[in-house]
């Protein structure tokens, strides 16, 4: 999904909590990642891997000047042949520690996710969680954006949303104007009403 389209998605979900919520928890995010210089570990389930999710904030990290925002995929069968970004594996998780933060996206929550995701948070990582809410993982997280089955936004759709906001600069630390900030500044501009004569 382009800029356009999640310009367009904003314009119709307006009026409605999804985005306030996405941008609340993209907040968090960003605010977890640049406090600490970084570390983020994006993980999801066997079944359900948010690879992209990571090349969104990839994007997103270069385009807001945001680079603590470019994750870690982290992948259940990940195989040492693999390209190196596709090549971390579980053990992962295991080693993270304090300054770290876990964003676990899960439709659903297998229990061998649940024992690394608590292992983490017990080692000092800030963990949040995307996905159905209400289970063990919402608990366990710190923060935690909840799409339920059967909610007017799939959990896609909520990710773009999400990793869209997270390369927002409106309140980041840096109080740098990234490209995509001064080409949408410019086009309100040019397509704002003329100045009424004197």
């Amino acid at each position: 999904m382009d800029a356009v389209r999640v310009a367009w998605l904003r314009e119709v979900l307006t009026g409605t909590e999804w985005l306030g919520a996405t941008r609340r928890f993209a907040g968090v995010l960003r605010g977890s990642v640049v406090a600490h210089g970084g570390g983020l570990l994006l993980v999801g389930t066997p079944e359900y891997e948010p690879w992209h999710l990571a090349a969104h904030l990839v994007d997103e990290a270069a385009w807001s000047g945001t680079p603590e925002l470019a994750p870690t995929l982290v992948r259940h069968d990940a195989r040492p042949g693999d390209p190196a970004h596709l090549a971390v594996g579980p053990g992962r998780i295991a080693a993270a520690r304090r300054g770290e933060t876990l964003l676990v996206v899960a439709p659903e929550e297998p229990e061998p996710l649940l024992e690394r995701v608590h292992s983490a948070r017990r080692a000092g990582v800030t963990v949040l969680a995307l996905g159905a809410g209400g289970g063990e993982l919402a608990a366990m997280a710190h923060d935690t954006l909840a799409v339920p089955e059967g909610a007017e936004l799939d959990l896609d759709t909520v990710q773009h949303l999400v990793s869209a906001a997270a390369g927002e600069n409106a309140g980041s630390p840096r109080g740098r104007r990234g490209f995509r900030d001064r080409l949408s500044r410019l086009a309100e501009a040019l397509m704002a009403p003329p100045p009424a004569p004197w």
